[in-house]
């Protein structure tokens, strides 16, 4: 496939870029105090970041050269080196386990999380897949959704027995929105819905620590100390900013009050330093990249591009809104981090890879 290429989406690249600079300063006012107790450099996850950033910035630039359409052809590849490293990850000794989760893989400071790329990479098979069959064949769900349910099931099993319930569950939200996109009857998703909702629920309470952390969001103040202690001091945190903040670097809850102040939890010390306005700024650049995903989406040459667009984006937006929402106590804590906000190399690195994809796409708008 070819055609005539445009500038790529710069209202979609300046929303990124302030984003990613604000995450940047963020990380580094977030994880000054720890960094600086538990290693004697304030500036130790700030470099790291940047690092990765560079990296990032790196895949980002490959995929904005790169059209999008020859990454189809290299789906079903790109599947399987996913799904070794996912096993790889389960193996005692060559997954590295930390609080209880094995999720990573490397050797001494240098790590990377398989179920990071998953998403990303189950992004770009499903709607490679989806794109492959059309609407017409997608009618008939034991040969159109079928098998691309069970793929996102495998990888999601895998990754849920990291365990990483929060992933999975994006991973199998953002499946259903790209069914959706290519045309699968509603009928067939609502049933696939309902189906859903009994299975989550065995998933939560059959586990001691999901059922415990999914009482503490029902009731954080009946558990101040243990399960209710995160949300706590979260939402201690979004109430001690008022309006404009307390001062950017003056976060009186980082001081190990709050749990990992600079990955999960880093919207609660924005919000306490840069305040309500603060965070309505973040939720504003939020909207702004959905919006302009959404319509790289509506303006694609083709289905695949149409689908690969919305996936991304729809990835983005599954991720920003339940780490905000978890923050903000109208979610359980589910431990997935914001994009392009919260420390952390491997969802930085795929996050922008991922929007190099989408300007891709921009740059072939019809």
């Amino acid at each position: 496939m070819s055609g005539r290429r445009v500038p790529p989406d710069y209202i979609l690249l300046l929303t990124v870029a302030a984003l990613l600079a604000l995450g940047l300063v963020m990380v580094l006012s977030a994880s000054s105090v720890v960094a600086g107790a538990q290693l004697g450099d304030p500036y130790h996850f700030f470099i790291h970041q940047l690092l990765w950033t560079v990296l990032g910035l790196i895949g980002f630039l490959i995929c904005l050269r790169v059209d999008y359409w020859r990454w189809q052809g290299l789906s079903r590849l790109i599947l399987a080196v996913t799904l070794v490293l996912l096993v790889a990850v389960l193996i005692p000794g060559i997954g590295i386990a930390t609080k209880g989760a094995r999720r990573w893989l490397g050797a001494g400071g240098l790590t990377f999380q398989p179920s990071e790329m998953a998403k990303l990479t189950m992004v770009v098979w499903v709607s490679s897949w989806l794109a492959a069959r059309g609407p017409d064949r997608l009618v008939r769900f034991a040969r159109g959704a079928l098998p691309a349910l069970v793929g996102v099931l495998v990888v999601a099993g895998l990754i849920l027995k990291e365990p990483d319930l929060g992933t999975a569950a994006a991973l199998a939200a953002t499946s259903l929105v790209l069914l959706y996109v290519a045309g699968v009857p509603v009928g067939q998703l609502g049933a696939l819905c309902a189906l859903a909702l009994p299975a989550l629920a065995v998933i939560i309470f059959g586990s001691g620590y999901r059922r415990s952390r999914f009482l503490a969001f029902l009731d954080p103040a009946a558990h101040p100390r243990s399960t209710g202690y995160h949300i706590l001091q979260s939402l201690y945190a979004l109430g001690s900013g008022g309006l404009f903040g307390v001062g950017l670097g003056q976060s009186r809850q980082k001081y190990f009050y709050l749990p990992e102040p600079h990955t999960d939890f880093i919207f609660a010390v924005l919000g306490e330093e840069l305040g309500f306005l603060g965070g309505l700024a973040v939720l504003v650049l939020f909207g702004i990249l959905i919006w302009r995903g959404f319509r790289i989406a509506a303006s694609a040459p083709d289905l695949f591009g149409t689908l690969l667009a919305a996936g991304v984006t729809t990835m983005l937006a599954v991720q920003a809104i339940v780490n905000i929402a978890a923050v903000t106590s109208v979610l359980p804590v589910t431990g997935i981090p914001l994009p392009l906000l919260s420390y952390g190399g491997s969802s930085l690195v795929f996050t922008l890879t991922g929007i190099g994809l989408l300007a891709n796409i921009s740059r072939h708008a019809r």
